[in-house]
């Protein structure tokens, strides 16, 4: 089946071909790079989605909610279920679930481990800043991001550089419901036991002895006290170590290549039979809506000037 797409509003620099849906649905289907796609894949970094008029899939990294009045469907770290949204967190995009799968333990050599890793560059996340401070007072936290580095250097290859430590602090920028990014993914996939801060449902998708989910403790200290009984107790450290990433050691359904590809499936079956959102009458009404509060903004803000 072939299949006319774009892709538009996405961070700078984004190259299609390298984006997860090209790979991805190339397996499977012939696409084609069209000014007039069937099928528009659309961020949130802009409004140039709004000259299409074609079925429009939303998705992002961000902590940005889909917004139907703007999409027909999206991919996203919401749990709404039907048949619009698909959850499909920022993680998915690395698609190496099976990697999670193997035996944590097997060839695990401690003596080799370093204590804990930041890697961040970000300055505005007060949690996470707070949280290395305090773990810092313990040991030192090896900082090898532009942000509180504490190396001298940059480090280039973040995933060889967090397989050599024992745990890794993965705090997202900020905390929200199922948004969950790369960050607990990166340590997982490193074989660091993730410190992990920001999707307060977090148990949901990963199995919660297999990290420390600080959403579990009553303050920061309690979770640096945990660290600390980890860091010193090898049999303990082992033991969280051994148990699976994912619930039962499976593979959740919305990661499965299968069923990803049903809902595609699903998707392309409505070209020449749907009518997308942008040519119904309420959306129409919800942009002009958008604006004319996005114009009156603007003059009441030069009128103050």
């Amino acid at each position: 089946m072939k299949v006319k797409i774009n892709f538009t509003d996405f961070w700078q620099n984004f190259e299609y071909r390298e984006s997860f849906f090209w790979k991805f649905l190339s397996e499977k289907y012939e696409l084609e790079i069209s000014d007039k796609p069937e099928i528009l894949f659309f961020g949130p970094f802009g409004r140039e989605h709004r000259k299409y008029n074609c079925i429009k899939i939303f998705h992002t990294g961000e902590n940005i909610k889909p917004n139907f009045l703007e999409c027909d469907f999206a991919f996203s770290f919401d749990f709404m279920k039907g048949p619009k949204n698909y959850r499909f967190p920022l993680y998915a995009w690395y698609n190496e679930h099976e990697k999670l799968l193997n035996n944590r333990v097997e060839g695990f050599d401690i003596r080799n481990k370093k204590f804990c890793n930041f890697v961040y560059s970000n300055d505005k996340a007060l949690e996470r800043i707070d949280f290395f401070n305090k773990l810092s007072k313990y040991k030192k936290v090896d900082s090898g991001g532009r942000f509180l580095n504490n190396l001298g250097y940059q480090v280039q290859n973040k995933s060889e550089f967090i397989s050599n430590y024992k745990f890794t602090i993965c705090f997202e920028n900020e905390s929200s419901p199922g948004y969950t990014s790369e960050k607990i993914y990166d340590a997982m996939l490193a074989n660091s036991i993730p410190i992990y801060w920001g999707n307060p449902l977090i148990h949901q998708e990963f199995n919660p002895e297999s990290f420390i989910n600080v959403h579990d403790y009553d303050s920061f200290d309690a979770v640096v006290e945990k660290i600390i009984e980890l860091d010193l107790n090898d049999d303990l450290y082992f033991n969280m170590l051994r148990k699976p990433f994912f619930h039962e050691n499976e593979i959740p359904d919305n990661l499965k290549s299968e069923n990803l590809y049903s809902h595609f499936s699903y998707i392309f079956s409505l070209i020449g039979n749907y009518t997308p959102i942008s040519n119904q009458f309420k959306s129409r009404i919800y942009h002009l809506i958008k604006d004319i509060n996005s114009w009156i903004s603007f003059k009441l803000q030069n009128n103050y000037k």
